[in-house]
């Protein structure tokens, strides 16, 4: 078995009743609609006016609750409040495995280095992590309706070690992976896997910057251009699962690519606060950059989290950003399949 068959990344899923319209709600309905540049047929409209409001009333139940207590983090009514889950999650999701600890095994065998057991103490590490601070991290982008989200962490964390070496923070082409890597196993905008991709770049030689090879929300031919190159990796790392040995390498590292598992509504819909989701499993089905961790509170609330750097463009979550659950069991996978690359 091929080590593409465990990792699958692909990207992220109510399907409303037909119900009357709520007139209360027509001037929400058109300001949201004007800030998200939201056009439809007349067709089009009442049916996803439909699912605007179910999921309007979805996340205001989640805001009442949050606000009794019951949970730690806020929904918002975001670009992606007309579509059902089911719609979501065709256009950001293709497929998703479950992660065994046998498949773990297999697929960290086949890939490589493992991270070194001579991880630090947590004592010995930093409360606070937050690599945006020091330079490591590009801007938020959007990844639009192609499921390309296992590239965005790979050039996330390539981009953090360069500025590592060389001090130079360059953003590096998503395009150039999705046009390229499918030799190596990934198939464009339809699924891809963060192993194949950070494969590509080592025997590639080179990956192309943004500015030269620039996102198109597409899948297109390889135009790959080595006088173009703007990073190379000598090869990547896996870590084994474990949230210490995660923060390990967050503290001492940079950035980590890894996956996670996404509950659509409440992922989807994700404002602030620590997303601490009870459905999340083990199936991951979504790549994201962690760039720090921390805690809100006090140290012993328990509101521990994992900072990450997604793919859905400044208008979700804290500007692109997420705090999930740390320190909560593996929460949604988030330390099942960490790597990062050596350059």
């Amino acid at each position: 078995m091929t080590p593409a068959v465990f990792l699958v990344i692909l990207c992220l899923g109510v399907v409303p009743g037909a119900s009357a319209l709520d007139l209360s709600l027509d001037v929400q309905w058109q300001e949201w609609k004007i800030k998200y540049e939201k056009l439809y047929s007349p067709e089009e409209e009442v049916l996803k006016r439909v699912v605007w409001e179910e999921n309007v009333k979805k996340i205001e139940l989640h805001n009442r609750e949050n606000s009794l207590g019951k949970n730690t983090y806020t929904m918002e009514i975001n670009d992606f409040a007309d579509m059902t889950d089911e719609e979501f999650k065709d256009m950001i999701i293709g497929f998703q495995l479950p992660v065994h600890n046998t498949e773990k095994r297999l697929w960290k065998r086949a890939l490589g280095s493992f991270f070194p057991n001579s991880w630090n103490w947590r004592d010995a590490l930093p409360k606070f992590v937050d690599w945006r601070n020091e330079g490591y991290v590009t801007r938020v982008r959007k990844q639009g309706g192609c499921s390309s989200c296992w590239a965005f962490p790979v050039t996330g964390a390539i981009e953090g070690q360069m500025f590592k070496k060389t001090g130079k923070l360059i953003p590096l082409s998503v395009q150039n992976l999705i046009d390229c890597s499918k030799p190596q196993g990934n198939r464009g905008c339809l699924w891809g896997n963060t192993y194949n991709a950070f494969q590509y770049v080592l025997h590639n030689g080179g990956l192309e910057a943004e500015a030269t090879y620039p996102y198109e929300r597409k899948e297109g031919v390889c135009r790959y251009n080595p006088k173009n190159s703007s990073a190379k990796i000598t090869g990547f790392v896996v870590l084994p699962e474990s949230e210490d040995v995660l923060m390990d390498a967050v503290a001492t590292k940079g950035p980590i690519a890894t996956g996670v598992h996404v509950i659509s509504s409440s992922f989807r819909f994700y404002q602030k606060g620590v997303y601490h989701e009870p459905k999340c499993s083990s199936y991951v089905n979504h790549a994201v950059l962690v760039v720090g961790y921390g805690f809100e509170g006090n140290e012993t609330d328990g509101n521990n989290y994992w900072l990450i750097k997604n793919s859905w463009g400044k208008r979700w979550g804290l500007r692109g950003y997420m705090k999930i659950a740390k320190d909560r069991n593996n929460h949604c996978a988030i330390a099942s399949l960490a790597q990062y690359p050596t350059v």
